[in-house]
């Protein structure tokens, strides 16, 4: 494997995810090994949307969106993976299970979530999903995830 072979850059990312600002949490992956296991990539920044809410004082990124960060790492994998066209097919969270939240995400971490392929099944792609900080596990899940036909196109 070449140096750029296992990297998505942020041009992909926005080619393979329907998600735009502000929901899109993966800026990069790295290490992508079709149908297997893929490392995303979050900056948290200081002027996220949801840091004046969630608080204003000790900023802290919502467990959820870091769960929902590594479900866009496995969509992601998955539609590189499955070469899916966003306008035709989007990638739908289905499961969550055993998520556990060890360290907080505040500005300026740099959020990298390894998911790797538990079971796969045509379209249907189980995960299990770990967040890191600074090398220190953040989170933790289990989910799953099926590619289901775009009703009207998504647009670019």
């Amino acid at each position: 494997m070449t140096e750029s072979e296992g990297k998505i850059d942020y041009a992909e990312v926005m080619r393979r995810l329907p998600h735009r600002y502000p929901f899109l949490l993966v800026d990069k992956a790295e290490d992508f090994v079709a149908h297997t296991s893929i490392t995303g990539i979050k900056n948290v920044t200081h002027n996220e949307p949801f840091f004046p809410g969630h608080f204003p004082i000790d900023p802290v990124m919502p467990g959820v969106l870091i769960v929902e960060a590594m479900a866009q790492t496995g969509a992601l994998l998955m539609s590189k993976s499955l070469d899916i066209e966003v306008a035709g097919k989007v990638i739908m969270f289905m499961t969550i299970d055993g998520v556990r939240f060890r360290k907080p995400a505040r500005p300026g971490d740099q959020l990298h979530m390894k998911v790797i392929v538990t079971r796969a099944r045509g379209e249907a792609f189980k995960f299990r999903g770990e967040t890191f900080i600074d090398g220190k596990l953040a989170a933790e899940a289990e989910f799953m995830a099926m590619a289901v036909k775009v009703d009207q196109p998504v647009p670019a």
